[in-house]
C-alpha cells in the first residue's frame, strides 16, 4: 500500500493540487487532505485508486518488499 509520504511526494514531483489528484483519482478533495494529514482510515480501494491516478502520469511507486520506500519515473 503507498504511504501519505509517497502520496505527498509524487504531487510534489508532478506539481499538482489535492485537487488536480482528487479529480485524476475520482476521489473527494477532503480525502485527499486528510489521508495527507495523516488522519486514519483510508481505505486500499481509495489508496489504489490514488495510486492509480499517479501511475497513468509516468510515475511508479517503489517498496522494499511491503514497506514503501519511494517513488521514480517509470521507464519506457
Amino acid at each position: 500500500m503507498i504511504s501519505v509520504e509517497q502520496i505527498r511526494a509524487a504531487r510534489a514531483w508532478l506539481n499538482i493540487s489535492q485537487q488536480e489528484l482528487a479529480d485524476a483519482s475520482n476521489v473527494e478533495v477532503r480525502t485527499i487532505y486528510r489521508i495527507e494529514c495523516g488522519f486514519r482510515g483510508a481505505t486500499e480501494r481509495t489508496l489504489g485508486k490514488i495510486r492509480k491516478a499517479f501511475e497513468m502520469r509516468g510515475l511508479e511507486f517503489i517498496f522494499e518488499g511491503p514497506r514503501p520506500v519511494g517513488l521514480r519515473v517509470r521507464r519506457v
